[in-house]
C-alpha cells in the first residue's frame, strides 16, 4: 500500500461535504465517509489504475455519492489535491495541480 497525504484544500474539501451531507439527514456525512475511505483505500492499493483528468493528476470516484478524489501519484506516495463533486467547474481543482 502507499502512503496518501491531502493537501489542506482537500481536507477542507471532505469538511465541507461531511457538513453539508450531515445538514441533510443525520448519518449521511458518515456514509459518505466511509465511501470516501473505500475509494481511498482503492488509491492506495493500486493508484495507477484510476484515469488520468489533467497534467498527471487522476481522478477515482466515490460509490454512492457524486463526488471524484482527485490526486497525483509521487516517488514517496499519492498526493490527494481535491474532493470535489461532480457538477463543480473542472477548472477549480485544475488550478491545484
Amino acid at each position: 500500500m502507499i502512503g496518501l497525504r491531502f493537501r489542506p484544500a482537500a481536507s477542507a474539501d471532505v469538511d465541507d461535504a461531511y457538513v453539508w451531507y450531515e445538514s441533510q439527514e443525520r448519518g449521511l456525512g458518515e456514509r459518505f465517509l466511509g465511501e470516501l475511505g473505500s475509494t481511498l483505500e482503492a488509491i492506495a492499493e493500486n493508484p495507477r489504475r484510476f484515469p488520468v483528468m489533467l497534467r498527471n493528476t487522476r481522478r477515482a470516484l466515490v460509490r454512492r455519492f457524486p463526488y471524484g478524489v482527485f490526486f497525483r501519484v509521487l516517488d514517496d506516495g499519492v498526493l490527494v489535491v481535491a474532493c470535489f463533486h461532480a457538477s463543480r467547474d473542472p477548472q477549480r481543482w485544475g488550478e491545484r495541480t
